[in-house]
């Protein structure tokens, strides 16, 4: 080729030393990747090794190819400096995102599968990259914690200037609340003993698990020491008596226990005929 040809044979040296380089690390890279895909079958495990992999492979032929073009120490010192100066004057939001990925990595606010909110956006952490992470999204216009469909990628800088929520780190329960309103005719009490019932039926187990997650938890975190035991809750309101339940839930699975629970409660409340559900209504009084 003419213009290889005219190349000094120093330059031509270096430029094959390169792609040598680059062909051994990225079939290192791939072999590595096999072996992690044949060896891992948990998805999760199989995901890190594969972050894990391709990050080290990305740092080494950055190395060996650093070596070939810049000479010498003090060269490559001078080389960094001058590229780290340049970057955090030209390129401020890449050099921030880079650095919240750093940031996630040491600090861990989440991992992947993690549930988080972080500004207005809500979603299962799908992906962790150098300069942003991806989020399936949920909400909007999808009724509960239910997936919208889309991807979301939001940039890694984002974690320094937003407020950020996450669902499973503390331990991995949330709280949910159902309200149920009964008409002040109803026996109440009879519909708070039947829901205080179907909660102890449905969630003692799930509180137990809670009991031992948050004992681990409080070695970690400074945690308040209160009951995870369900609870049905009285209020009155201008159409009724309401009851609340709470109870604990896994955050992905907090749609199915409402639809498990009022199922459950509709069936119970259509054998009592002395509870009815309340709804706004009117009353009008004529005098005679």
């Amino acid at each position: 080729m003419p213009f290889f040809k005219e190349i000094s044979p120093d330059l031509q040296l270096k430029l094959i030393q390169t792609v040598m380089f680059l062909i051994v690390v990225y079939v290192c890279r791939y072999i590595a990747l096999k072996l992690v895909h044949r060896r891992v079958q948990e998805h999760s495990s199989r995901y890190k090794w594969q972050k894990i992999v391709s990050f080290i492979s990305n740092i080494i032929f950055i190395v060996l190819a650093a070596r070939i073009w810049f000479e010498g120490v003090d060269s490559l010192a001078t080389y960094f400096g001058f590229i780290t100066a340049g970057l955090a004057i030209a390129l401020k939001e890449p050099v921030s995102n880079f650095a919240g990925w750093i940031f996630i990595l040491s600090r861990q606010p989440f991992e992947v599968g993690d549930r988080i909110q972080i500004g207005d956006h809500i979603g299962d952490v799908i992906d962790v990259r150098y300069f942003q992470f991806s989020l399936m999204e949920l909400g909007h216009w999808v009724h509960s914690d239910n997936s919208t469909g889309r991807v979301i990628h939001i940039p890694n800088g984002f974690v320094f200037g937003h407020a950020l929520s996450n669902y499973n780190q503390a331990f991995s329960h949330i709280w949910n609340e159902v309200a149920v309103l009964v008409t002040f005719e109803s026996d109440w009490k009879q519909a708070k003993k039947i829901m205080v019932s179907l909660l102890q039926d449905k969630m003692f187990d799930i509180s137990n698990r809670a009991k031992k997650e948050l004992k681990q938890a409080t070695l970690k975190y400074m945690l308040p020491q209160g009951k995870l035991t369900p609870i049905v809750y009285t209020h009155v309101k201008d159409s009724g008596v309401q009851l609340v339940a709470r109870y604990l839930c896994v955050p992905h699975q907090k749609r199915a226990t409402e639809v498990e629970f009022w199922e459950t409660l509709l069936d119970k409340f259509a054998d009592e005929k002395a509870i009815e559900f309340a709804y706004p209504t009117q009353r009008f009084y004529q005098e005679k």
